[in-house]
């Protein structure tokens, strides 16, 4: 069975920089295209990018792009979530998500918290 563990949420002053991790075990990861989304209660899961299992390429939504960087290690099967200038409307639950396509996720972490104080 596939499972997927977030880390590295916390608690950062705008402008600072943390990064998560997403830990995939119970499969392939190798074949694995992994993205990251991020959610906040009472709005709509929103994608912020992803890593591609073919050529490791990298995917990121406009609203990210330039401050978040998506970088993989197959060797420990993990993909991270670099975020730089954290502002407070990146506040939110960050999730992972493994599958065999970019736009087709079959598994799903339970989330990591980032809360950006002003």
């Amino acid at each position: 069975q596939v499972q997927l563990v977030e880390s590295g949420g916390g608690l950062v002053q705008a402008g600072g920089s943390l990064r998560l991790s997403c830990v995939v075990s119970g499969g392939t990861f190798s074949t694995y295209a992994v993205g990251w989304y991020r959610h906040v209660p009472g709005h709509e899961r929103e994608f912020l990018g992803a890593s591609s299992s073919r050529n490791e390429s990298t995917y990121y939504a406009d609203s990210v792009k330039g401050r978040f960087t998506i970088s993989r290690d197959n060797a420990k099967n993990t993909v991270y979530l670099q975020m730089n200038r954290l502002k407070p409307e990146d506040t939110a639950i960050y999730t992972c998500a493994a599958g065999s396509a970019l736009t087709l996720y079959d598994f799903w972490g339970q989330g990591t918290q980032v809360t950006v104080s002003s």
